[in-house]
């Protein structure tokens, strides 16, 4: 399962808003709306629509994620999340990812921080001991990134969204250049960008998850030549 970017401010909302103001919870289309935008505890900050939240709680109730729920003498319908059921996951872990879905990468000590209000940790370490679990899960929902330079601590990022990001919200890669041929009597171009191959390792994934990443974006440039030439010999014919 991957999420886009506006499911996943959408589930980080809805779980920072059930543990930190659980009396305005489940919460109306207005109030989701109102906490996606935020402009404090988040990053990026956005500026969704109405439409762009409905549609991604619809996307997140048919993935089991979300429920809306109608309560007898309210006039609006309300959303909650079911993170911990569908991935059966404890208080502690589902904070911890709420953190990560709202302000991306973080070190144990900024997370440890600023769960204080969802799930207080004692220590330091006790954080780290619960991304270490989201990590060893059989698919896992957390990956440690490579210390960065000038940092004492490494950082955690969420994976519901796809791959891990860099501080500045920007997935870390490589664009392969546009590929050209120029046989005689025309040039046969094949298209411009073709494939983006993620360093995965960069940011603390495995070698083999690097690899496999590499191959794929190989196998689209190939298709991609392929596709040209075919359109090639259609014109000679």
């Amino acid at each position: 399962m991957e999420l886009t970017a506006e499911q996943g401010r959408v589930l980080g909302s809805l779980v920072e808003k059930e543990l930190t103001t659980p009396q305005g919870y489940p919460l109306t289309d207005n109030a989701l709306l109102t906490a996606c935008n935020q402009t404090t505890s988040r990053d990026p900050v956005v500026q969704y629509d109405t439409a762009t939240v409905r549609i991604a709680v619809r996307e997140l109730r048919e993935l089991g994620l979300l429920r809306t729920v109608h309560r007898p003498g309210e006039r609006s319908d309300k959303h909650r999340h079911e993170l911990a059921a569908a991935l059966h996951l404890p208080p502690a872990q589902v904070a911890l990812l709420g953190v990560l879905l709202l302000r991306g990468p973080q070190t144990p000590a900024e997370l440890r921080a600023r769960t204080e209000r969802m799930h207080p940790f004692t220590t330091t370490e006790q954080a780290e001991d619960e991304l270490v679990a989201l990590m060893n899960r059989d698919e896992p929902l957390v990956v440690r990134l490579e210390r960065q330079p000038g940092r004492k601590e490494a950082r955690y990022a969420q994976l519901l969204t796809g791959a891990a990001t860099s501080g500045a919200g920007v997935a870390v890669g490589v664009a392969v250049a546009p590929t050209s041929h120029t046989p005689p009597p025309a040039p046969l171009q094949a298209p411009a960008q073709v494939a983006s191959v993620p360093l995965a390792a960069r940011d603390g994934l495995d070698e083999v998850t690097a690899l496999r990443a590499e191959v794929s974006a190989l196998r689209a440039e190939v298709e991609a030549l392929r596709s040209v030439v075919a359109r090639r010999a259609a014109g000679d014919d």
